[in-house]
């Protein structure tokens, strides 16, 4: 198991801040719009840099993503900021007619994903955001796994033609991927090779299969784990040259299971390669008020429940 260390913890949706300001450096079309959570999606550098380039929309979410699509036919490139509950369940069908119908160049841009928006509760804790995403056509949806990933992804979106949903969030974690990496749209990354078993994890859950990946290697099990950056497209060539080796699957993610990242493997399985396959989600429920480090244990989102479903795939394997 090749050995992943860090020396400092960051969320990532400060990744997002820092890649915005250097995003709208590289490119002068590049606008941001925020919808009264600047602070949250660590937005202010931009601003201060770039005042004229920001709007402040207000609590008015639909009319944000309206004005973004108004803005891509003048040539800008506008960045959406607010939390991804609202950034997806409040304001779906402005997204599904005025951005992916119409194919406007709109970086929807989600902070406060998932169990670990922690305290907020249930109403806040959407994880049923990728799925709603994926679903439209040509939306290309992405979900990195640190500080320096997401800084690298929001540079990458900015030069990217076509609506991105970009999804992060708040809790700090290991900052583990290199500072300086070439983020590609659509292409997965080896974490570690294996021959044993295959674990596709996405967003805070790559950590985690880390995690998890060194104390299998202590019971003997060596685990490929392969970072799925890029949800919308799917990296189909890894996934399916990964599964040959293998023989199993784990799919690892902070999202219902249902319509996520286990749900794309299985259907991309399902037509080449089936395979046995266990799903590391949260099982068709909603979230509760909690810290965040608590409720992915209680919903079986750690490195604990990620060894226990290796051990349970690997028993299915013929």
């Amino acid at each position: 198991m090749k050995k992943y260390t860090f020396t400092e913890k960051k969320d990532t949706r400060s990744g997002f801040g820092a890649g915005l300001l250097a995003a709208g450096k590289k490119n002068p079309n590049v606008v941001a719009l925020c919808a009264d959570l600047v602070g949250s999606l660590k937005m202010e550098a931009f601003i201060k840099e770039f005042p004229e380039r920001f709007v402040q929309v207000g609590i008015s979410e639909a009319n944000m993503m309206g004005m973004a699509a108004g803005l891509t036919i003048g040539g800008k490139v506008p960045f959406t900021g607010t939390f991804a509950n609202f950034s997806t369940g409040r304001v779906y069908d402005q997204i599904r007619q005025s951005i992916a119908y119409s194919d406007k160049n709109v970086k929807i841009c989600a902070s406060h994903a998932g169990l670990t928006l922690g305290e907020d509760g249930a109403t806040h804790q959407i994880l049923e955001d990728i799925g709603m995403m994926k679903m439209l056509p040509g939306m290309t949806v992405i979900n990195p796994c640190d500080y320096n990933q997401t800084k690298a992804a929001t540079e990458a979106i900015a030069e990217f033609e076509g609506p991105v949903y970009l999804r992060f969030g708040r809790p700090v974690i290991p900052v583990f991927t290199d500072p300086d990496q070439k983020f590609e749209i659509g292409k997965a990354w080896m974490v570690n090779e294996g021959k044993d078993v295959s674990i596709f994890a996405t967003g805070h859950l790559v950590w985690e299969a880390i995690l998890a990946g060194e104390k299998l290697a202590e019971l003997g099990i060596d685990a490929e784990i392969i970072n799925i950056h890029t949800i919308k497209p799917l990296d189909a060539e890894a996934v399916l040259k990964s599964v040959e080796k293998t023989g199993c699957v784990v799919t690892a993610e902070e999202h219902n299971r249902l319509g996520g990242l286990g749900d794309s493997i299985a259907q991309l399985l399902a037509q080449n390669n089936p395979t046995p396959q266990e799903y590391v989600a949260v099982n068709d429920s909603f979230g509760e008020s909690g810290k965040p480090a608590e409720l992915m244990a209680k919903y079986g989102l750690d490195a604990d429940a990620i060894v226990a479903a290796v051990q349970k795939v690997i028993a299915r394997k013929k």
